[in-house]
This record gives C-alpha cells, structure tokens and sequence, in this order.
C-alpha cells in the first residue's frame, strides 16, 4: 500500500499526481473528503469496483454513487432539466449526495438495478478536489464503513491497520470525520430525503 500523507488544506501536487497515475492503473484509493474517509477508483474499472464491493461487504441492491469536482460533466453521468440543474447548482459543493437518473454512459453495474439511478456527489475538500481535478474524471466512491460497523473509519492509524494489505493508495490528510453525507433523491416527481447527515437539505423540504 502506497501511504501519501497530504496537506488537508494545501495538498501537496506531486504526492496527488502519484495517486492519480495508481488510480489510472486500476488502483483502489482511500482518500478524504468533506464528510468521512472514502473508497474510490476509476468509474470504468470492473476489478477495481468488485474489490470495493468486497471490502464494504455491499449488497446486489447498493445505489453506487460519483464523486465530481463540479457540474461540469453532470449530462454524461446523469439526466437532469435545466431546472434540475440550476437546483444542483446553487447547492454544490455541499455534504450531500443527490440520486439522479444515470444516463446510458453509466455502466449497467453502477446503477440501482431497479430504479437506474447514480448518486451524485460534488465535495468541497481541498484535497479531494485537487485529486478531481488531476484525475480529469469523477471517481466511483463510497463511505469507508466496513461490514458490521456502524461509523465510518477515521483514524489513519485504524485505516492503515484494518485496510493495509486491500487497497493500494491511503491519502491521508490526518484524522477525518464520522459524519455522513445526506441523501436526497431527485429522481422521481418530488425529492425525497433519504438520509439526514451533515449537509444541509433544506432547500429540498
């Protein structure tokens, strides 16, 4: 496993560009964001997502989610109006993933295999956006709470330990938080909240 120790506020450019060129090879990542430690790889890696499938002990009926570094590629991951996305807009970054209907460029294995939905995240972390913006692509991503654990991990030390010899990049930007994102649903005719974690939903109430 590849241990970066990155700046949480000013990460450092050459320890994310060792991380994006491990990404691009199929690596599965470790790395922080504005609510808890996540697991990424690329969208595209088949291998790289059956691994995180395999570490998260995640089920056939798990809504996958994107992790981007702003809206910018939002119509090639999923279908929303230009209402919709004036809405995205004005509440992005934000600690909150939105489901959104996956557009046919999302492979079949993202989407929840009922509803063909993606979640969709754009964070505000300086070191997850710098990683983004490196990769030039959203990262497939997940909260990094293990099988029969309720709180995600947050101590490098318990993610180095527990995780050392099944993922292959830590970025560690030091202790993280156990908070989780909320979730609002867009897909259907009114939004729905699903999960009430940090991020503020208000505006979909």
């Amino acid at each position: 496993m590849l241990h970066l120790r990155v700046h949480p506020d000013n990460p450092q450019p050459r320890l994310i560009s060792q991380a994006v060129e491990r990404i691009r090879a199929g690596d599965v990542v470790v790395y922080p964001t504005d609510a808890a430690y996540a697991i990424g790889c690329q969208i595209g890696n088949k291998n790289a997502m059956e691994r995180i499938t395999q570490i998260r002990g995640l089920g056939p009926k798990h809504q996958y989610a994107i992790i981007c570094a702003d809206l910018s590629d939002i119509a090639t991951y999923a279908k929303v109006d230009n209402a919709m996305y004036r809405l995205l807009k004005a509440n992005t970054p934000a600690v909150t993933t939105f489901i959104l209907p996956a557009t046919s460029e999302v492979p079949r294995r993202l989407m929840h295999p009922k509803k063909k939905t993606i979640g969709l995240r754009v964070p505000s972390n300086a070191v997850c956006q710098m990683l983004l913006k490196e990769l030039g692509e959203p990262l497939l991503t997940s909260t990094l709470i293990l099988p029969n654990q309720e709180q995600p991990l947050d101590d490098p030390f318990d993610i180095e330990q527990q995780l050392e010899k099944r993922i292959d990049v830590f970025i560690d930007s030091g202790l993280g938080t156990l908070t989780t994102t909320s979730i609002v649903d867009l897909s259907g005719a009114n939004p729905e909240i699903v999960r009430r974690g940090v991020g503020d939903v208000s505006a979909f109430e």
